[in-house]
């Protein structure tokens, strides 16, 4: 069920708001969980069960975490950290990495003329995003930075919560375990300021976002030998601009419901595509997921406390995992090595700060993009061959693709104004839309909100009933 469907914006949201709103207050988290399993169990099928078990195990195992409960043996709950980090990693495992690990190995096989079996496991829906909240509870608590649930029902809304279940943002236990017990009367203006950013992200999912696709999508399904310089860039930057649309539009309705529904959730986007430097731009890009490899990962393994070396193998390493978090293959793993090369970089040139002079900045605004596009082409493409092909062209101009450029733009001036409209993002200077449509009161707020709330959501209605949206990007993931 998508946030772009019908049957999700005309019947099952208003269904579970009415619940909420109408039903006794201590009903709330039992009313979101109940429309969230049911919600997740539309597009999952019987891999809900994998779910549910990953759930319950991690609510038995949570208040033994705590720091109190073994102050005789320590080492036993470190032990039980260690066990239920390890579930929660061997579910990931198996049903996102197993088949890509055999074929890996099939592949090294095949070399020597032998065989290996490969195994085809289906991909549960958002398992790398609940497995990501599963490790934060138990972490948190186990710090003692918050204390486990006592109550499986606020538990499960923790993890299933709709509006995040799918896509994110990833939201750490520590930063909603104070919202989940609140059992507030709702308000209407939770719903008055969730709503407009609800529909913001829409408007930037199904106008902006779909827009693009489709020149993303044949460019990066055409032939190596029919490939030009011009296709190869515009399909990158048309791909560029579609996934930030996207996933900062799924974002921005993930927030929008959250608030409607009475909660919190984290900041997951904040105009990435002006940064001066790529260690800006992680700083601004997918922030719930750098913040969860930041505090799970890369300061557990040191951070920078241990010298330059030891502070670039965490880089490496926790860019290479956050790849692979992407998806199970090379060109993931590719991209992530290459960002975290790029951030090596950076840091040990003196480059990951923004520079003082304007021409300076916008010279390294450029370039930060450009090493960003080139990014993505790994990022999207099916495997490295193709990856590789594209951006041997974007690397080769020739004059008769800019002269091809130039007339698809002449007979094509809905997608250039498209593609030029969506390129403001890169602009400095800007407000973060999302947070200034949600609770600013100012005048540009005021505009923005009126637009979208008319204009915007009216069109992207109507797109919606021609059924011309598509599925997010990032619910593969």
């Amino acid at each position: 069920m998508s946030f772009a469907s019908p049957l999700f914006l005309w019947y099952f949201v208003p269904a579970v708001l009415v619940a909420v709103l109408v039903c006794p207050r201590s009903w709330r988290n039992a009313i979101i969980t109940a429309g969230s399993l049911i919600f997740y169990a539309a597009g999952a099928g019987s891999t809900t069960l994998l779910l549910l078990f990953a759930l319950v195990v991690n609510y038995l195992i949570g208040p033994l975490l705590e720091p109190d409960r073994w102050d005789s043996n320590p080492a036993r709950r470190r032990w039980l950290l260690v066990g239920v980090l390890t579930f929660n990693v061997a579910i990931l495992v198996i049903w996102k990495y197993a088949g890509f690990a055999t074929e890996t190995l099939a592949g090294f096989a095949r070399l020597f003329g032998a065989d290996f079996p490969v195994l085809h496991i289906a991909l549960p829906i958002a398992i790398s995003f609940y497995t990501f909240h599963h490790i934060s509870y138990a972490v948190d608590v186990y710090r003692g930075e918050r204390r486990a649930a006592r109550n499986l029902i606020t538990f499960a809304t923790y993890i299933t919560m709709f509006p995040q279940l799918i896509a994110g943002p990833i939201v750490r236990y520590r930063e909603i375990a104070d919202q989940l017990p609140q059992q507030r009367q709702h308000r209407l203006d939770d719903i008055a300021a969730g709503f407009p950013r609800f529909a913001l992200g829409l408007c930037k999912k199904v106008i902006v976002a779909d827009s693009l696709a489709p020149v993303a999508d044949a460019a990066f399904a055409t032939p190596g030998d029919e490939m030009t310089f011009a296709l190869a860039w515009v399909g990158a930057l048309a791909y560029t601009l579609q996934l930030y649309f996207d996933f900062s539009g799924y974002s921005d309705m993930a927030i929008g419901l959250g608030r409607m529904f009475g909660f919190r959730l984290p900041e997951n986007f904040a105009r990435p595509y002006s940064s001066v430097t790529v260690t800006e731009f992680w700083r601004r890009w997918h922030m719930s997921l750098s913040r969860w490899f930041r505090d799970y990962v890369y300061i557990p393994l040191g951070g920078n406390r241990s010298g330059a070396v030891r502070t670039y193998r965490n880089l490496w390493i926790v860019f290479i995992l956050t790849g692979l978090w992407h998806g199970a293959g090379w060109t993931f793993v590719v991209w992530g090595a290459y960002h975290g090369a790029l951030l090596i970089a950076e840091r040990r040139l003196g480059r990951d700060t923004t520079p003082a002079g304007a021409g300076a900045r916008a010279a390294r605004r450029a370039l930060t993009m450009v090493l960003v596009i080139v990014g993505w082409v790994f990022f999207r493409a099916e495997d490295l061959s193709t990856a590789l092909v594209m951006l041997g062209h974007m690397l080769t101009p020739d004059l008769a693709g800019l002269n091809e450029a130039v007339d698809t733009a002449l007979t094509n001036q809905r997608l250039v104004i498209l593609l030029a409209a969506a390129m403001t993002m890169v602009l400095p200077g800007q407000p973060v839309t999302g947070p200034l449509i949600e609770a600013s009161r100012s005048r540009h707020a005021a505009v923005l909100r009126t637009s979208v709330m008319t204009v915007g959501l009216g069109y992207a209605a109507v797109l919606i009933a021609a059924g011309t949206f598509t599925p997010f990007l990032y619910y593969q993931f």
